[in-house]
């Protein structure tokens, strides 16, 4: 019996979140006596993944398909479901991505699992039970969640796993095949998660996110955003008054009806901080507030802040980023 890791590609990389779910996936298996396999769908290059075995993945199951290169949740699942039932694994591990919350929810409902998401810690394991913590309430609190079906399937929430590396460790790669119908992708239209990306980074991927707010006045300062996210390689975003008004588009909200993001770095400008944005955002590991209102909320949720204009503070950040590439 091993654990079954389902691990996501972008552009023939795995995704940062999928190697946290890897790294958690393993330290589960050595909790459990067994070994970690991981299964990749779509376009994937085999070196990443052979270099799953820095994470302790000692196995991929690989399927190829051309057709899985857009995700479609009932594909996806036939083909999870395969290679569970092929490893006889019994615990299931995602990234608690879009991706990876419907492939769960799905794969739970298939294989008659327990599921958790928002995972933040390794089981607990005492006495026979497996009990996990996951974080409720937008972050704000957090629950011990006992998984007593058969099957247990987790969804790590971002940024809460250390991403281990065992040099020279290597994964070995088989070929899977699911037998995919044209019926598998027969709800393609409604079930593909879209995944749009502003100067090539993947928002919910971004290790740093540059997000504005109305204290930019209007969409013609926009640029002070995109030019700050050029120097530092960042994706942009904005808070949901910004995309309400149309400034720029819905895809690009950040917050609790919007995306949430996980980034090492979220430099928030001209943003106030309502409750509603902070929910989208408190996974983030590093946050910098510039506001040119002392009392603005969000300076409390903040790891670093700057009291001033950002009209004027903004374009000597974007000095210093470029400077740095020097």
């Amino acid at each position: 019996m091993s654990v079954l890791v389902f691990v996501e590609g972008l552009n023939g990389e795995i995704k940062k979140s999928s190697l946290e779910a890897a790294s958690y996936g393993s330290q589960v298996a050595q909790q459990l006596g067994t070994t970690a396999t991981a299964v990749a769908i779509g376009e994937v290059h085999e070196e990443a993944l052979a270099r799953l075995g820095e994470q302790g993945i000692s196995k991929v199951l690989y399927d190829a398909d051309d057709r899985l290169k857009q995700f479609v949740a009932d594909a996806y699942v036939k083909v999870i479901a395969k290679a569970a039932q092929q490893e006889s694994a019994k615990v299931l591990v995602f990234s608690n991505s879009n991706i990876g919350a419907a492939v769960g929810a799905k794969l739970a409902v298939r294989l008659q699992g327990s599921l958790a998401t928002n995972v933040t810690s390794l089981p607990k394991t005492d006495g026979g039970s497996f009990t996990v913590t996951r974080g409720v309430f937008s972050g704000k609190a957090f629950a011990d969640v006992a998984l007593t079906s058969d099957v247990k399937i987790i969804a790590v929430k971002k940024n809460s796993v250390e991403i281990t590396h065992n040099a020279g460790s290597a994964a070995t790669i088989e070929k899977l095949s699911a037998d995919l119908t044209d019926a598998d992708f027969a709800a393609a239209p409604k079930d593909t998660v879209m995944q749009d990306t502003e100067g090539g980074v993947l928002l919910p991927e971004a290790e740093i996110v540059v997000s504005g707010g109305r204290g930019l006045k209007g969409p013609e300062n926009w640029h002070l955003v995109e030019d700050l996210a050029k120097a530092l390689g960042a994706a942009t975003a904005c808070s949901k008054p910004v995309s309400d008004m149309d400034w720029r588009p819905h895809h690009e909200h950040v917050g609790q009806t919007g995306i949430t993001v996980s980034p090492n770095l979220y430099i928030a400008i001209g943003i106030s901080g309502a409750i509603q944005h902070l929910a989208g955002v408190n996974s983030s590991k590093v946050i910098v507030v510039i506001n040119k209102d002392p009392e603005a909320p969000f300076f409390k949720a903040a790891d670093y802040g700057i009291v001033g204009d950002a009209f004027e503070v903004v374009p000597k950040l974007i000095e210093a980023a470029k400077a740095l590439d020097k």
